[in-house]
């Protein structure tokens, strides 16, 4: 008789405790996350970090805000500010500002990247490649870049969101285009090429010019050291050195002009 109200009781004990864990009196909000308590779907202004929070069972519920790094990546194609088509393709990395998580979970259905990432990322690239040209948009890719973070920036933060990185992964256009890129840039190289070698046919000129010059001014400066004194030394020297290679014999027979006389036959010729 003892048995039945004690098991009775323990039952009770064991439904309370099943029925107290199906309605969870308690809400956890884990890392990188912030919680908006709802009371019969109506959220509360507070922003609930992590951990465990106690909410009321059944009317209320705690809805959770992802408030960490997110990243998202698009491609559009835009208009160049001299017409040309531009099939654009970014990424970028954004969060929820954690004491704007109840803004975002009423004001965008806690869906900030389909309600604003996309077409905020949309309109700026657009914005921003209608002021470039076609061919900025490749010389000056880092400047467009950073124009279209700014205009991120100001739209996303009215609603509680932060740029975080923001990349142009890559530029396309049209295949005439692309054509006319090449042949400008070959057209180009081949004037930097002339260029130079302008430069290095100046460059000689200019080496056999300073070598002639060099030459003629070496020949002028001899021309004016030649002078009559000059001349009778060196028929002098050129005699000298004649004399001191003469063995003391005269030449008995020349041919052509007779520079020498016939001493013996001569002295044989005068004798009585």
């Amino acid at each position: 008789m003892v048995r039945g109200p004690a098991v009775l009781k323990l039952v009770y004990i064991v439904v309370a405790v099943v029925v107290l864990l199906m309605l969870a009196p308690f809400a956890t909000v884990p890392s990188g996350h912030r919680g908006v308590l709802t009371t019969f779907g109506s959220p509360s202004e507070q922003v609930y970090t992590e951990g465990i929070h106690f909410r009321w069972p059944i009317a209320q519920k705690m809805n959770l805000v992802n408030v960490s790094i997110q990243k998202g990546e698009g491609e559009g194609e835009a208009a160049s500010k001299d017409l040309q088509t531009v099939h654009t393709r970014v990424a970028i990395n954004y969060h929820v500002r954690p004491d704007a998580a109840v803004t975002v979970f009423r004001d965008l259905s806690n869906e900030p990247g389909e309600r604003i990432i996309v077409p905020a990322v949309h309109e700026a690239v657009k914005a921003v490649t209608a002021r470039f040209t076609a061919e900025e948009l490749i010389s000056k890719r880092a400047l467009v870049r950073d124009d279209i973070v700014t205009a991120l920036r100001d739209r996303m933060a009215r609603h509680g969101l932060v740029v975080d990185e923001f990349s142009i992964i890559n530029f396309n256009f049209s295949k005439t285009f692309n054509e006319a890129i090449e042949a400008k840039t070959t057209a180009e190289q081949l004037k930097m090429k002339a260029e130079r070698d302008l430069q290095r046919i100046e460059v000689e000129a200019q080496q056999r010019i300073a070598r002639a010059k060099a030459e003629a001014e070496s020949l002028a400066l001899q021309r004016q050291q030649v002078t009559p004194e000059l001349l009778r030394l060196r028929e002098t020297e050129n005699q000298a050195r004649a004399i001191e290679k003469w063995d003391g014999h005269l030449p008995t027979t020349t041919g052509g002009a007779i520079p020498f006389i016939n001493v013996a036959g001569a002295r044989e010729a005068a004798r009585p």
